[in-house]
């Protein structure tokens, strides 16, 4: 089943190109298999993503379903995302190095990690596939059961998989089940110092 260009839903109030519309987080997906070729795309796109110093602090680990590797993962999600989540093709943890490798802290470990998260919702939206990023799990778990090292930052998971029917969700999910709109762009850029109530 297609998934729904949100260019045809979302409209921008200033010229930007329609691969930045037609990006959202379906939860609809069917449980098929992705190509493992593909799945590289989507970690290459990331992989070419800008960094601070080009220090490259994100790491992913990801299992596929239908693989040794799917339980350790899956058993990571808040119950909520374990509803739709299990018809994902593969699920993903995002970590970020805390350090340069000279050992000095990096303050932007994470704002880079999110460039190459961005980078590989993109490149998933391009190739027709769903790409939804969760903070909905263990996060604790997911350091001690996948051996994330200390000086590393457990960041996001996500799950990929081909597009589904969304009348295969739940009713409160499947209300939801559409590309969602933006705040407007004068409630989020400021010209000068900070003058607006926050928000």
């Amino acid at each position: 089943m297609p998934m729904i260009k949100g260019s045809k839903i979302r409209k921008a109030d200033h010229p930007i190109d329609n691969i930045f519309l037609d990006r959202w987080s379906p939860r609809a997906m069917s449980g098929g298999e992705i190509p493992e070729a593909d799945l590289m795309s989507l970690f290459e796109a990331a992989r070419w993503a800008p960094s601070s110093n080009n220090n490259q602090p994100l790491r992913i680990l990801y299992a596929r379903r239908n693989t040794e590797h799917w339980p350790l993962f899956f058993n990571l999600l808040a119950d909520s995302n374990q509803i739709w989540a299990g018809q994902a093709a593969a699920l993903l943890v995002m970590v970020s190095k805390n350090t340069f490798d000279s050992g000095k802290p990096s303050r932007t470990h994470s704002y880079d990690a999110g460039a190459a998260w961005e980078n590989l919702a993109l490149q998933g939206s391009l190739k027709g596939y769903v790409v939804h990023g969760m903070q909905g799990f263990d996060y604790e778990l997911a350091r001690s059961s996948l051996n994330i090292p200390d000086g590393f930052t457990v960041e996001a998971m996500a799950a990929i998989g081909l597009p589904g029917n969304k009348d295969a969700l739940p009713d409160y999910l499947r209300e939801r089940e559409a590309p969602n709109d933006r705040r407007k762009l004068q409630e989020t850029v400021f010209e000068g110092p900070w003058a607006a109530p926050v928000l």
